[in-house]
């Protein structure tokens, strides 16, 4: 499955691809330095995009955490996971994490 970005990134990345450019590069920067696995940083990704309320790129990292081996539970559970701290605003990310992975196909 290839993982799409989100309308505004591609929109983004099509008037300033020099700096769409750039920010690849530092998030694969910061990727390779980090001491967390894929999977877990995908699924701490989608935890505090949910917890900030900042739905554009959950659809895309649910696709990057399943390939790096997550499941439904723990995609599901990662975005519910801000719950106790900020609150119901989570709901939106776990709304389109669920809609993604209602149109993914099921754990292998």
């Amino acid at each position: 499955m290839a993982a799409t970005v989100s309308n505004g990134f591609m929109l983004f990345g099509q008037q300033f691809p020099e700096t769409a450019k750039a920010h690849m590069g530092f998030v694969q920067t910061a990727g390779i330095e980090s001491a967390l696995d894929e999977k877990t940083r995908h699924l701490a990704y989608l935890a505090v995009l949910s917890a900030a309320g900042l739905t554009g790129g959950i659809a895309f990292h649910v696709q990057m955490a399943q390939q790096a081996g997550a499941s439904r539970d723990e995609i599901v559970s990662a975005c519910l996971v801000g719950m106790p701290a900020v609150g119901l605003q989570v709901l939106d990310g776990f709304a389109v994490a669920s809609a993604s992975l209602e149109s993914s196909p099921p754990d292998a």
